[in-house]
């Protein structure tokens, strides 16, 4: 009888199949890695993306700010309000 065929239990298949099986699992590791670095590589262009938005949107801001402090420094001061005089009410009894 032929090995193909007749196999007993407990015995591990020929080296051949084994050696198919460590290929096929060293190939999807591999793909799967691949996925994986491809999916750091986004996430890292993503990131030094909004760094860079963030980084604009604070020195406009900035920028911002120091338009109006420097506009608030020149203004004339603002006048100040007199007080209403409050109306004392007398009680005749």
């Amino acid at each position: 009888m032929s090995d193909q065929f007749f196999q007993r239990p407990g015995i591990s298949p020929p080296p051949r199949d084994r050696d198919g099986a460590r290929r096929r699992a060293l190939n999807h590791f591999a793909a799967a890695e691949q996925r994986d670095t491809l999916v750091r590589q986004e996430i890292t262009r993503e990131r030094a993306a909004n760094d860079a938005k963030t980084a604009k949107l604070r020195a406009l801001r900035m920028a911002k700010e120091e338009e109006e402090r420097i506009a608030a420094e020149n203004a004339p001061p603002a006048p100040v309000k007199a007080r209403a005089k409050k109306i004392r009410k007398i009680n005749a009894t």
